[in-house]
């Protein structure tokens, strides 16, 4: 179990994490004075879905997402974000990192301050932003700045107070197994984070803003919330469905703060059903040819080898599992001991919960969660 009060993490991660930190490199490249670490995985040709983390998250958090995704052929990236301290600074370096990466249009999901994030892009950057996943997300900060009087020092207050007070928000056992293993994955994250990191997003959690009028029509975004708990208050989320009264709705019943970790089946279909609906169409032919590096290779590369669905099923040594272990910098990807290309997983390129897609999209199936459409 992981520490809940800043101290050591002793859990082993899972293991289809350790396998995920093996085959998909973790990017570094610093533009300006800000450090981007960041996923990028999936073909290249498809309009890329980013993913924004929380204020506890990192771009680890996602690798459920980005090893299903994926390998049904999208482009997924996954980022932290930097020590930006303001919302005017985190527009300008965003817009910069996706310059230095040659994307001229994105689709974001967003989850919790992560969904404040990438409303507050898409007003300022109309024409950037296609789609909105939105997640336990708000509109304003005011309430939380007001529960945080001291933020005025917060640049002085050591690393483990800051951690301490991050996370108080997160609800406390007990829980059932997937959302008590995605609430230690989180914790392992936060661990990770320095005290410049975790002071600039309390900073961006707290500097009082509002989300503005946005061009971006109803129908091109999405609303995943769970319906059991989370650390935003429900009045905040209930904002959030008044002001896109035209979105489409997918309702978890439960999933606690992190459901992209103790819900992955159902948010990764929900997130299909949005990036389909949207336009976004994936390119599973190109999937097969993935090698180590990330990047789509030729299909006669294809060699037999361990895909996704064949991670190993245990938590065994593999080596660490930190943030700094593998990462390189200067948008160097991390380098493996093979460019051995991924094969196409059949399980997750054709099913999901065990069903196609023409069966979700045509409604031949009850899933297990509340869909709102």
């Amino acid at each position: 179990m992981a520490s809940r009060g800043g101290g050591a993490v002793t859990s082993a991660p899972p293991g289809d994490y350790v396998y995920f930190k093996s085959v998909v490199p973790l990017h570094k490249i610093s533009i300006g004075s800000k450090l981007w670490r960041y996923y990028d995985f999936g073909p290249k040709t498809v309009p890329p879905l980013i993913c924004i983390p929380g204020i506890a998250g990192t771009a680890d958090v996602y690798y459920k997402q980005i090893m299903a995704l994926s390998m049904k052929g999208y482009r997924v990236i996954s980022i932290d974000v930097p020590q930006v301290w303001n919302h005017q600074e985190w527009i300008h370096s965003f817009e910069k990192f996706l310059d230095s990466m040659n994307i001229h249009h994105v689709h974001i999901y967003g989850t919790s301050l992560g969904g404040f994030l990438g409303q507050i892009f898409a007003q300022h950057r109309p024409r950037r932003v296609k789609s909105l996943v939105l997640s336990n997300t708000f509109l304003e900060t005011h309430k939380f700045a007001a529960a945080m009087p001291w933020s005025p020092v917060v640049n002085w207050t050591p690393s483990f107070l800051l951690k301490r007070y991050l996370l108080t928000g997160i609800r406390d056992g007990p829980h059932e197994p997937f959302i008590a293993d995605s609430v230690d994955f989180v914790v392992g994250q936060v661990e990770t984070l320095s005290r410049e990191d975790l002071s600039s997003r309390l900073m961006l959690n707290v500097n009082v803003a509002s989300v503005g009028s946005l061009s971006l029509p109803d129908l091109f975004i999405t609303i995943m919330d769970t319906n059991d708990y989370c650390a935003v208050p429900q009045q905040l989320k209930d904002q959030v469905n008044e002001r896109y009264a035209s979105a489409r709705r997918a309702v978890l019943r439960t999933g606690g703060d992190f459901p992209f970790l103790s819900r992955p089946d159902e948010v990764n279909l929900y997130l299909q059903l949005h990036l389909r609906r949207v336009g976004v169409e994936p390119r599973p032919d190109l999937v097969q040819g993935f090698t180590r590096d990330g990047t789509p290779g030729s299909s006669n590369d294809h060699k037999d080898g361990s895909s996704f669905d064949d991670r190993p099923r245990d938590n065994g040594d593999r080596g660490g599992s930190g943030r700094d272990d593998r990462e390189t910098q200067h948008s160097e990807s991390e380098s493996h001991e093979s460019d051995e290309p991924i094969p196409t997983s059949t399980l997750l390129a054709n099913t999901v919960l065990g069903h196609s897609m023409d069966d979700v999209v045509n409604h031949t199936f009850s899933p297990k969660i509340e869909v709102v459409l």
